[in-house]
């Protein structure tokens, strides 16, 4: 079973490591409407950037519970619609917490995340 197998509504749990699945779009939309800039995600480290610049601009991961974010890895792929030339340019945004954060935290920031992204 692949990386991929796992993905239940978003949200992937392997190996204690938490990640969520995004769309590009909807990236794209909350920097726009944070920023009021149109970025193009062309890659990994595009998303990257444009996750950092939404986390810095948000309340998401502000409150202390959520200081011990060590990092946030993203890793993109294409989801194949209905042909090789329709797809959609998809992320995972895995979450490293600090070792002792418990599991209840870190399930409510991923939470927030996907409300917020939800919402966009």
């Amino acid at each position: 079973m692949g990386v991929w197998d796992d993905l239940r509504d978003g949200v992937c749990l392997i190996e204690g490591e938490m990640k969520v699945k995004v769309e590009s779009e909807k990236i794209i939309k909350a920097v726009k409407k944070l920023d009021g800039i149109e970025v193009v995600l062309e890659n990994a480290d595009d998303a990257k950037e444009a996750i950092n610049l939404i986390l810095r601009k948000t309340e998401l991961f502000k409150r202390d519970e959520y200081r011990k974010l060590k990092e946030v890895k993203v890793t993109s792929y294409e989801e194949y619609e209905t042909s090789a030339v329709d797809y959609k340019m998809k992320f995972l945004l895995e979450f490293l917490f600090e070792d002792d954060v418990p599991l209840d935290t870190r399930v409510a920031a991923i939470k927030e995340v996907q409300e917020f992204f939800g919402k966009i």
